[in-house]
């Protein structure tokens, strides 16, 4: 009944997660939004909204940290995950090569949001803290702030350089605005419900098999929460809006580390990387080491793939394996 019962929150996630994010793009365009600025934030913390409940949960109600962190982060390498098992559906071209050079900027970011997380974890509690809070997680909220300001400065000029937003074709002029907005708000209410459920049922799986809550919650909860992203990310390759789906994949992550900061505000006891499992600095690490392979990627562009994935999708499955395997062993 356990596997049922994560299968059926996992099919409620992934059906308003979409939902979410059709109706996300619906208000974009109805209010000039423009779709370029939705990829990497609109978009990004749509399809991150089930990280963002599932670590709220886990740290007030259930008393699960570990959870939380393993949700983080192991979210944040699915995503990458995601870019090179997309690269199967991107034709010949390697699907990095398809993508803008602009999308290095928010994997930069994310590299230093990674960074910051990986030092929190290793220094345990010798960082100063503000009352129960991390000085680190302080860093993370400003560091996004930053990435997000100069990204949409970065865009605003690539676009005025590329054609004016407004001459963008209007894709849902049956969809009314308060259609859109009423519709994006019932979905949101489904996709809380869901991912509010999912901690006790991750730690009622990792006392049931054994698996542990470090691998549960780095693993199971991390690919259910990131289904989202998964899903659009495909829709976004197939009608070959390949910024989009870069943009909302990095931007997922830096929001995903956010999610970091704001579930240290809510767990009172103290600061919470202090409570991560050292395989979570493996994690972060990992991470890492993924997004500096898409940052060489989206930079050197290579212009063939060897059976099916070019090297740097090759080399992102492989650590992500590699990774999932150590923690396995480190559970």
């Amino acid at each position: 009944m356990l596997w049922v019962q994560f299968a059926l929150v996992t099919a409620v996630i992934v059906f308003a997660g979409v939902k979410l994010s059709v109706y996300g793009d619906v208000i974009a365009e109805k209010t000039g939004l423009g779709r370029t600025w939705v990829g990497i934030v609109m978009m990004a913390t749509v399809t991150s909204l089930p990280e963002l409940i599932t670590g709220a949960s886990s740290v007030t109600v259930f008393d699960l940290p570990n959870i939380a962190v393993g949700n983080v982060l192991g979210a944040c390498m699915f995503n990458l995950l995601v870019i090179a098992l997309l690269d199967s559906l991107s034709g010949p071209t390697p699907i990095s090569a398809k993508a803008h050079q602009g999308q290095v900027l928010a994997a930069g970011f994310g590299t230093l949001m990674l960074g910051v997380v990986a030092i929190g974890i290793a220094a345990d509690r010798q960082l100063p803290a503000l009352a129960w809070i991390g000085l680190y997680s302080v860093v993370l909220l400003l560091v996004y702030g930053i990435a997000m300001r100069m990204v949409f400065l970065f865009e605003r000029k690539r676009l005025a350089e590329l054609f004016h937003e407004s001459a963008e074709t209007a894709r849902y002029q049956r969809i009314t605005l308060k259609k859109a907005v009423i519709c994006y708000a019932l979905n949101a209410a489904l996709v809380i419900a869901a991912a509010a459920y999912l901690p006790r049922l991750a730690d009622e799986i990792a006392t049931a098999t054994g698996l542990g809550r470090t691998f549960v919650g780095s693993i199971f909860v991390a690919i259910v929460t990131t289904l989202p992203e998964l899903v659009v990310s495909v829709a976004a390759v197939k009608i070959d809006a390949t910024d989009l789906m870069f943009g909302n994949l990095l931007g997922s992550n830096m929001f995903n580390l956010c999610i970091l900061a704001l579930d240290d505000l809510l767990y009172v006891k103290g600061p919470l990387l202090a409570e991560a499992a050292a395989a979570h600095l493996v994690m972060a690490n990992a991470a890492m080491a993924m997004t500096a392979i898409a940052i060489i990627g989206l930079t050197y562009r290579v212009s063939r793939k060897r059976l099916l994935f070019a090297w740097d999708s090759w080399s992102l499955l492989v650590i992500y394996l590699f990774t999932v395997s150590l923690i396995y062993t480190l559970r």
